[in-house]
Formats: structure tokens, C-alpha cells, sequence
């Protein structure tokens, strides 16, 4: 065999017989979590997009073409949303921003107060009530929502504000999300220094644990506020005045007039479109607080 035969058949210098194919393997690998996320994506936000292109048209343009394209009767639609029963739409959605904001800042509050107890303090039973707290996090709400009717009709509560504030308080998840970053976030020692230089436990909680916690319980607080917003069970047990509904039960009644009122289809689209600004812009509000945190912990790295 000639030399040229046999540098020909040697492998080039810094590769390995049978690698030749290797980075474009791993390349079209590494694509099929992309695609994945991008396939979950686009069927998440395709109802999304759905209720922003219709909220644009008219009764006619909905019911006679299906297309994306945006309608006209984007204005008109708010107009008959506004003058329908002399604006009940904006009552229920002040309702909904009572039930969630203030649902979701007591249960903040109670979660931060029962998370950093649980994390910080020993106490015998402590290991069998973050059990039983558990058991209540993989609880369906549906199970406790007519119990919870009961007891609210013995103290004359029903069809009243408490009658949806009341049960949300108290947060299985929220309590369980607050007692894992309270022990993470607030060391031992910190709260031990504090005690050694004479603080109380309620101050050692409110100007040290507390703000180390913040972070977290501007996610239990998120969390906590998409759940009573979009909520719809218990309002529709609890509730029967239509004056003190949420968005979703009030939405809902729009819905089941629509079968024998089709003009109404048009207006549960454009609220149903604009209930989901303020979930929008909450988020965008928030997640400062996250990228504060990671600011944060860079710099203190």
C-alpha cells in the first residue's frame, strides 16, 4: 500500500473514529426539549389568544367567520359591557379584587406566621402536623367546599363576603411553601443572635425572619390570589345575590343566559378577555421582587 493510501485511511488529527457524528447527534438531541416547550406553549396560549381576537368582533363577525383575524367591535362590545344592568360587570369585578386581594394578604399572613413557627421552634407533635398538612395540600377543594357550607350556614354566614373571605385564609400549600423557605432563608444562628441580644420572638420575626422571607411570600401571595380569582366553586355554593359575585360566577350566569340571548356570547368574551389584565399586570408588578432577590444573592455571593 502507498503512503498516500495509507494517510488517507489514518483519521485527522484530534478526532476519534466513529465521533465524526457526534455534535450534530447532540444538537438534534438537545432540539427535542425546545420543541417540546414550544408544542406546551402554543396550546397554552392559543385559548389566550382566542379570547384577545374575539373580544374584537362583533355578534356577527363571531358567528359568521372563524378566523384570527382581529373584528371591529372591540369598542361596541365594551359599551354594551358597561351598560348592561347598569355596569354589574365592574361590581363583580370589585368583588373579585376584595375576595383575592384581601383572601390572598390574610393568607399570607398566616402562612408566613404558621410556616416560620413550624420551621424555627421544636415542640412535640411538630413532625405529625406538617404530615397532616401535607395530607391537606394533596386535599381537592371540592371535598371541603360543601363541609365548609355547612358550618358557615350554622353561624349564619352564607351568602355574605365572609362566606368566601373566611375559607380561603388558611392555605394548606401556602402554609408548606412558607415553612420550607422560612427554613432555608433564615438561618438558625440569626435568630438565635437576635434572642442573645434580648429581641422578643415577635420582633426577632418582624424586622429579622420577615424580610429574609419576603421573597417567598410574594409567592404565596401570587399563588394565593390566581387561586381566589379564578375560583368558582365555592362563590357558587356560598352566594346566591348576584350583587356580591365574583367574576367567575358572574361570567358564568352571562354564559347560561347566552343560550337563549346569543348577543350576551360577545360580552362574557370581552370580560372574560379583560379578567385577565389585572392577573397580567400583577405579575408584572411582582416578579421585581424575584429579580431583586437574585440580585441580591448575587452580590452576596
Amino acid at each position: 500500500m502507498s503512503s498516500l493510501a495509507i494517510r488517507k485511511a489514518q483519521p485527522a488529527a484530534g478526532t476519534t473514529p466513529g465521533t465524526a457524528q457526534g455534535p450534530p447527534l447532540r444538537r438534534r438531541i438537545a432540539l427535542v426539549p425546545t420543541v417540546t416547550l414550544l408544542i406546551g406553549a402554543i396550546y397554552t396560549l392559543l385559548p389566550v389568544a382566542w379570547v384577545v381576537i374575539a373580544s374584537t368582533k362583533s355578534g356577527h363577525e363571531l358567528f359568521s367567520t372563524f378566523t384570527f383575524l382581529p373584528g371591529t367591535g372591540f369598542t361596541g362590545n365594551i359599551k354594551d359591557l358597561n351598560a348592561y344592568r347598569g355596569g354589574i360587570y365592574w361590581k363583580w369585578m370589585g368583588n373579585s379584587a376584595l375576595y383575592a386581594g384581601l383572601g390572598a394578604l390574610l393568607s399570607t399572613a398566616v402562612s408566613a406566621f404558621s410556616g416560620y413557627a413550624i420551621a424555627t421552634y421544636r415542640f412535640r407533635g411538630r413532625e405529625t402536623m406538617f404530615n397532616v398538612l401535607l395530607a391537606g395540600v394533596l386535599m381537592p377543594p371540592v371535598i371541603l367546599a360543601i363541609p365548609q357550607y355547612l358550618l358557615l350556614a350554622k353561624a349564619n354566614l352564607t351568602d355574605s363576603y365572609l362566606s368566601v373571605l373566611l375559607p380561603q385564609i388558611l392555605s394548606p400549600y401556602g402554609v408548606y411553601l412558607s415553612r420550607i423557605y422560612a427554613a432555608a432563608a433564615v438561618p438558625a444562628d440569626v435568630v438565635e443572635a437576635g434572642r442573645t441580644d434580648g429581641a422578643g420572638e415577635w420582633r426577632i420575626f418582624t424586622r429579622i425572619a420577615l424580610p429574609m422571607m419576603i421573597p417567598g411570600m410574594v409567592t404565596v401571595f401570587l399563588f394565593q390570589f390566581v387561586a381566589v380569582w379564578n375560583n368558582f366553586l365555592l362563590p357558587y355554593i356560598m352566594l346566591s345575590d348576584d350583587e356580591k359575585f365574583p367574576l367567575t360566577l358572574g361570567l358564568y350566569t352571562l354564559l347560561e343566559q347566552g343560550s337563549n340571548t346569543p348577543a350576551l356570547y360577545t360580552l362574557v368574551i370581552t370580560g372574560a378577555f379583560l379578567a385577565v389584565l389585572p392577573l397580567i399586570a400583577l405579575f408584572l408588578v411582582i416578579q421585581r421582587f424575584w429579580s431583586l432577590d437574585l440580585l441580591s444573592g448575587a452580590v452576596k455571593s
